[in-house]
């Protein structure tokens, strides 16, 4: 033992005693011990004292991440780091406190080096580095001969997940390739097939296996080559194996089955599906035939249809001008008739006045009175009596003289709450007369409605006092003038092609002209030419030459034509005759449906009874809205059909339109289909009828100076034969024109409206669009009850205990799917913590591929076989 003092001073100071990790209180003893005691104490710290400081573990752990260093001699580094983290937790466990908190402190930071350490491949940079590496991954899958099923699991977990990983896939099959090499197998996969089928009695090693073989077989876009590796492992005996886990107990491996049973690629059925696609293809072109021919025979069948609605409309209008005419004679005859009566009446009152008292004073009293006059025709019938008041109503309904016709006062309605403005355009009680709303008795529906249920529905929030709001705005549609763009640059030129496109001479052209001859000259190149007649100044230039007698071989082609063009007499009537010759059969047929269609739809409209109805409900469910507010009215503007849409019930969930559709349905059943009244609207709406009443009267413009030119060429066997055979289609065509108008002004003045200022092109789309909203309005009800059913089927069911464990289920899954990976991908990127992400969520649900799945021959329960989407 050295000498006490100095060695026991200096090993005894504080910071001895700090290394030591002593208390104060055994410090204190610690000192009370005798020198040899003490020195024995001291020999035993000694003896326990490290050799390897903490700064020496730090330096190693800081090497092994240096790139530089981890790309040289991968697997002696990768075993000199196990053999330092072997040392450092022996260390960490069995030195004294100095050590550890020297470990600790803020120069070396080892915990902070050891965390860095330990996560390094889990960031992107080390976990492309390992990825790079060329026995990395390789060393990995070998790790799969380990005897330990747990080491296997979590090498196949980590593997599963490293083909998700963009690259990651053609690393693993090199892998596997290797370990084909390496393990001597005859087949890839080969050892992993017999552990899979010889480790029946582990089965998270038997899921991990079903869940790699899933995602590495359909991870990939490619299908030939998922049909490939799927074939491999059907070579290795996959397909019997699952058929004998088909009724296995374990819930996690019947998933995995299941899901791998869904990603298969049947490729039987799927060329089975191209040959039955190819004849589908086939049928479908041949039902687009048929329905195109079926088109044709339709649009013919509309055709005729409406020719023969004209026809009766003719007939018809003749019928109630002659019935008209009888009318009118009829009451001449009456009244003549009354007029006679009453002077035989006042003649026979007169003789009895004076007769009687010459006789008395001559012959004596009368024996026999003379008869009495006959009696005076009855008075013409009254005016039929107003419909009676509504119910409630005390005092009688006023009735005043309009000029026209007798109309009621309406009362106005008082309601129960406030109700909102329906914005239409009313019309006044003097433009009534001869229109629908003459015909309609709107307070009558009210005595059929529920107007209580109506008044909740559509009442206003803030039931405050009465606010008159101003009507909407009509607008005005003006029509553009159309700019007409004169061509007379490269006059020649244009000439020139025109000339060349016909392939006649001069001399051809000219004498078809002369002779109206479309045959030679299609109607095509007339319109062309009329193009190129020679203008004043052309033809003095022309002129000019000829007198001057210069040569014409000098001219070009275009200027001989012209100079022989020029020639021809009355040359802008003849060309204007053979263009209008040429295209008034086509006129005619482009013309005609367009007047058929205004026509039908005109009568369709005035004579639907059941749209009338709907009128009728509409004026009255009006009225009740505003009555107390404007007053009732009596008729309305159309254009307020679609202010229907604008007004809304309470809650904002119907409008005005959606409850006149409900009231239809419950009430008046049998208007409900009251647009199928309305014929060739739509037809009738895209149809200028001031523009085809212009080309009528073009066409007979046309015929009239046909006839002239016939006149003065009544040899030309042309224009007789077209006079002869078209003079009755044009006049066909006027008579259609006339009925065609007086219908569409008849139907427009019977709704209230003006014909000059409502043309076919405002008039008739108001009742398509108007057939349209209700048209939706009654699905939008229709999907309304539907849900509202569900909902209540619904909150039926939620109140069975198996619903509620079944919609837990359902919302899991929900919230899986809603945590997936953005954009839908196969693939992850490679980015900071991606294999740890991918493999939680692996264990979550199974890997389901992208593309359709076929069917399979396994099923689970409907809970479990939820997908998940990469």
């Amino acid at each position: 033992m050295p000498s006490p003092k100095p060695v026991l001073s200096h090993w005894f100071s504080l910071p001895s005693q700090n290394a030591m990790n002593l208390p104060p209180d055994k410090a204190r003893l610690l000192r009370q011990y005798d020198n040899e005691k003490k020195w024995e104490l001291i020999c035993d710290q000694e003896r326990f004292q490290v050799k390897n400081p903490p700064h020496t573990y730090i330096q190693k752990l800081k090497g092994y991440l240096d790139p530089a260093v981890t790309r040289k001699k991968f697997r002696r580094r990768v075993q000199e780091s196990t053999q330092v983290l072997r040392e450092l937790e022996i260390s960490l466990r069995t030195n004294h406190i100095g050590w550890v908190r020297e470990f600790l402190n803020e120069e070396n930071k080892g915990l902070d080096v050891l965390v860095e350490y330990l996560s390094f491949a889990q960031y992107a940079y080390g976990f492309n580095m390992v990825m790079s590496h060329p026995h990395a991954v390789n060393e990995i899958a070998l790790s799969l001969n380990n005897k330990n099923p747990r080491t296997k699991a979590l090498v196949l977990e980590l593997l599963a997940a490293v083909c998700l990983v963009r690259g990651g896939h053609e690393i693993i099959l090199s892998a596997f390739d290797n370990f084909k090499e390496v393990c001597g197998e005859k087949q890839r996969f080969e050892k992993l097939m017999e552990h899979f089928r010889n480790e029946d009695n582990n089965i998270d090693f038997m899921v991990a296996c079903m869940q790699f073989i899933n995602i590495v077989v359909h991870s990939v876009e490619d299908m030939n080559f998922r049909v490939h590796l799927q074939y491999e492992f059907t070579k290795l005996g996959l397909d019997e194996y699952l058929d004998k886990l088909k009724h296995t107990e374990s819930d996690k491996l019947q998933v995995q089955i299941q899901a791998y049973l869904d990603n298969v690629f049947d490729v039987g059925a799927l060329l089975e599906d191209a040959e039955t696609k190819n004849a589908a293809l086939e049928r479908v072109e041949e039902l687009e035939e048929n329905i195109s021919h079926l088109s044709e025979k339709l649009q013919d069948t509309e055709n005729e249809a409406m020719a023969k609605i004209v026809e009766l409309e003719k007939q018809l209008m003749q019928r109630n001008k002659e019935l008209d005419v009888v009318r009118v004679s009829g009451m001449r005859t009456f009244q003549t008739e009354v007029t006679f009566r009453r002077e035989i009446s006042i003649l026979f009152s007169e003789a009895n006045k004076s007769f009687p008292l010459h006789f008395v004073v001559q012959n004596g009293p009368v024996t026999a009175p003379i008869p009495p006059p006959p009696p005076p025709p009855p008075p013409p019938p009254p005016p039929p009596l107003p419909a009676p008041p509504l119910p409630g109503t005390a005092s009688p309904t006023v009735v005043f003289n309009s000029g026209l016709a007798a109309v009621k006062i309406k009362k106005p309605i008082k309601t129960k709450f406030r109700m909102p403005v329906f914005n239409w355009v009313a019309l006044k009680p003097n433009q009534i007369n001869g229109t629908v709303f003459n015909e309609i008795d709107d307070e009558r529906i009210l005595e059929d409605l529920n107007v209580d249920e109506f008044e909740e529905i559509f009442k206003t929030k803030a039931q405050g006092p009465a606010i008159d709001l101003t009507s909407s705005k009509q607008k005005i549609t003006q029509k553009g003038s159309n700019k007409v763009t004169l061509l007379e640059a490269n006059r020649a030129k244009n000439l020139a092609i025109t000339l060349r496109k016909a392939g006649k001479t001069a001399d051809e052209i000219c004498k078809a002209i002369q002779v109206f001859d479309l045959k030679t000259l299609p109607v095509d190149f007339v319109e062309c030419l009329m193009r190129f007649l020679p203008t004043e100044n052309e033809v003095k230039v022309l002129r000019l030459y000829e007198r001057e007698r210069k040569p014409l071989e000098n001219l070009s082609d275009e200027d001989r034509f012209m100079m022989q063009f020029s020639k021809i007499e009355r040359l802008m009537q003849k060309m204007t005759i053979m263009a209008f010759i040429g295209n008034f059969a086509e006129s005619i047929q482009m013309l005609t449906p367009q007047l058929h269609a205004v026509i039908a739809a005109s009568v369709s409209i005035k004579s639907s009874q059941k749209l009338k109805k709907i009128l009728e409900i509409i004026l009255a469910l009006g009225n009740y809205m505003n009555s107390s507010k404007r007053g009732a009215v009596y008729g309305f503007k159309l254009q307020s059909l679609d202010l229907l849409l604008d007004t809304k019930s309470t809650d904002r969930k119907q409008t005005l339109l959606h409850y006149i559709s409900n009231v239809v349905k419950e009430k008046y059943q049998q208007v409900a289909l009251f647009y199928n009244e309305l014929h060739y609207v739509e037809k009738a709406a895209a149809v200028s009828l001031e523009n085809v009443l212009l080309d009528v009267k073009e066409l007979q413009r046309g015929l009239d100076l046909t006839k002239r030119e016939y006149t003065m060429h009544d040899h030309n066997t042309m224009l007789k034969e077209f006079i002869h055979n078209n003079e009755g289609k044009l006049k066909k065509l006027q008579d259609d024109a006339k009925i065609a108008q007086d219908a569409f002004d008849e139907a427009v003045k019977y709704f209230g409206e003006n014909p000059k200022t409502t043309p076919p092109s405002v008039f008739f789309p108001i009742f398509v669009r108007f057939v349209k909203a209700y048209k939706q309005a009654e699905e939008e009800n229709e999907l309304r009850k539907k849900q509202e059913q569900a909902l209540m089927e619904k909150l039926l069911e939620q109140e069975s205990p198996s619903h509620k464990t079944k919609r837990q289920q359902q919302e899991l899954i929900a919230e899986l799917r809603r945590r997936q990976v953005k954009d839908n991908r196969h693939v992850y990127e490679g980015k900071d913590g991606a294999i740890e992400d991918i493999i939680t969520v692996l264990k979550t649900v199974p890997f389901t591929a992208r593309t359709a799945k076929r069917g399979s021959r396994f099923f689970c329960e409907p809970v479990l076989t939820e997908e998940f989407h990469y």
